[in-house]
């Protein structure tokens, strides 16, 4: 038997790789085409306290302080105990990421709301799209070197949760190639949460109807999937009318009025960025905590917002800067009077507007109460600038969950064989979330999670070993618990360039499929029809159509290992570029 994770974000990969660790076979359900799901968009970090990375660059940072900011972040609406384990393994999660899977996580930022420099990246790519990509190869390489551990399957929408006599889930019913299927198994949960959920049983609409008419930085499978199946059982659901509205989504100048918005990670404002509004003014500390800026930016009402970073600022980010100029969602002006010309006002206004920002700088009196700087600004220099706008980002309600990750029925008790992590589970984050902790909350819960899951499948087979009297040595060396330190064996998934013998096209050839039903890109010298491909890309169907009949390969390698072409989507190689 198998404990079943339903869902491929880093919440059900970390549970997944916690179980195979314990000794525990995995069978993972993703109801999209391609696994990752929002937690690959995470764009500022991951936190963590007392971390090795802290440690060495003499942040002297703890469990206690991260869990004042986050209870006071959470509005003293967050339960003190699943804050203890979020806080208390956040140090261990960021190393076991380092340490496990060998991930750059060396530089640290300080977000929105922390006092302690805490959100950990690396030099390169999207932090959420590296940890996760890392954790989705681990895992489907075991897939194919040990599928009597491990089993993977894409396009499987669970149904239902299976119960027995007792009330204890047993298995699940899932939808896959048209035909319902039954397994069984205890249960996670990491389906994500609701913040695209405008179906027509729609919790947010349900639940904040105010904020149905925004638009989203969420994938369309976002739906509250897990949280409805759980409440269907009796799943106590919790804090659903928390939902997290983020200041700085992207307005691309294309399509403004777009449901789905890229985001601008918060990491832009924690080194140095600055909101402005249309008349060139600040109006908020841009370091306060997100649902506040996202107040003052709808108190303020003077539209477009722009968040402006200078030339060390957008240095010391410079990898985001270059994806979103990229994209078409951020500028780059060569100077003070060009950004003046570009947002309709005299030099002197934006002059004005630095020098008074520098006084603060030196006087550290910000009338917005900014406490933390990043140093003076020139008129003088470069400027990298986007249009801002709130958008549905994350929902901090879910089901109620106990600090072992199991879910919790409505009268207060756990519901047997069934548990939740990540943004399915609430109560962790209170009435807002601070930035960095929702990948350490897919982390953190996603190993509570397979931890308690593997105990009860334990628990599990000893009782039925004992009833039936036998088969003790078979099924425990089946669950036996892996030697200390030592790593599943991975084999790399099997296959070669796809491109050999194919045709090949011009530049040209490439251009003229542009369409959605008919889409072509070019990747390092490949042609790529990946019309079959857009509904399963996590970044969205967006993402590639920015690039749609073009050469995509700088953008393409910004985000992800060449390899990923072979891996996840060889049968799109129709040829090669003709030089």
């Amino acid at each position: 038997m198998s404990v079943i994770v339903v869902g491929g974000g880093l919440a059900g990969l970390s549970a997944a790789h916690t179980l195979l660790e314990r000794g525990a076979n995995v069978l993972l359900l993703d109801k999209q085409g391609f696994m990752g799901g929002n937690s690959t968009k995470a764009t500022s970090g991951i936190n963590g306290a007392g971390t090795q990375t802290q440690q060495e660059a003499g942040i002297p940072d703890n469990a206690k302080t991260f869990f004042d900011d986050t209870k006071k972040s959470a509005r003293d609406l967050a339960r003190d105990d699943l804050i203890r384990v979020l806080t208390g393994r956040s140090g261990d999660a960021v190393n076991w990421l380092q340490d496990k899977f060998g991930l750059d996580l060396s530089k640290v930022a300080r977000l929105g709301g922390h006092s302690q420099p805490r959100t950990h990246r690396g030099d390169a790519q999207f932090p959420g799209m590296v940890i996760t990509y890392a954790q989705m190869e681990r895992l489907e390489d075991l897939a194919v070197s040990n599928p009597d551990r491990v089993r993977i399957i894409k396009k499987a929408r669970v149904t239902k949760l299976v119960k027995d006599d007792s009330g204890a889930v047993t298995g699940v019913e899932y939808l896959h190639n048209g035909k319902t299927v039954t397994e069984h198994g205890p249960v996670i949960l990491a389906t994500g949460g609701y913040a695209a959920d405008f179906t027509e049983d729609s919790l947010l609409k349900k639940y904040r109807p105010e904020l149905w008419d925004l638009p989203t930085t969420n994938g369309d499978h976002c739906t509250g999937d897990g949280q409805k199946l759980a409440m269907a059982i009796g799943g106590h659901g919790i804090d659903l009318e928390k939902v997290q509205v983020h200041p700085t989504g992207l307005v691309d100048p294309n399509e403004p009025e777009a449901k789905v918005k890229f985001l601008a990670a918060e990491a832009l404002r924690g080194v140095g960025g600055l909101l402005l509004d249309n008349t060139g003014a600040r109006f908020v500390d841009e370091l306060q905590h997100r649902d506040y800026v996202t107040g003052k930016i709808w108190e303020n009402k003077k539209y477009p917002i722009r968040l402006v970073l200078n030339g060390s600022a957008s240095k010391e980010i410079e990898w985001h800067c270059k994806h979103y100029c990229g994209r078409g969602l951020m500028k780059r002006f060569e100077s003070g009077d060009a950004l003046a010309k570009e947002m309709g006002l005299q030099p002197s206004v934006l002059k004005k507007t630095f020098e008074d920002y520098n006084a603060v700088v030196r006087s550290k009196k910000d009338p917005f109460g900014k406490k933390f700087f990043s140093g003076e600004w020139k008129y003088d220099d470069v400027f990298n600038v986007a249009v801002m706008t709130p958008v549905l980002h994350y929902t901090m309600g879910g089901l109620e969950v106990d600090p072992e990750s199991r879910v919790i029925d409505t009268k207060g008790k756990p519901i047997s064989g069934l548990f939740a992590a990540g943004e399915v589970a609430g109560g962790v984050h209170g009435a807002n979330r601070l930035g960095g902790s929702s990948l350490l909350g897919c982390v953190v819960f996603g190993r509570v999670s397979g931890d308690s899951a593997a105990a009860y499948l334990l628990q599990q087979s000893s009782a039925a070993i004992a009833k039936a009297g036998g088969r003790l040595g078979a099924i425990s060396s089946q669950l036996g618990t892996p030697s200390a330190g030592k790593k599943e064996e991975a084999k790399p998934a099997a296959g070669g360039s796809s491109s050999s013998g194919k045709k090949e096209y011009t530049l040209a050839d490439v251009g003229q499929h542009k369409k959605k039903d008919d889409v072509w890109v070019v990747v390092n010298g490949e042609v790529l029809d990946v019309t079959n491909f857009l509904p399963d890309h996590p970044g969205g169907e967006k993402a590639i159509m920015l690039y749609a009949g073009r050469d995509a390969t700088e953008e393409f390698n910004m985000l992800h290992d060449p390899k990923v072409i072979q891996r996840y989507a060889a049968d799109s190689v129709i040829g090669t570029l003709k030089k």
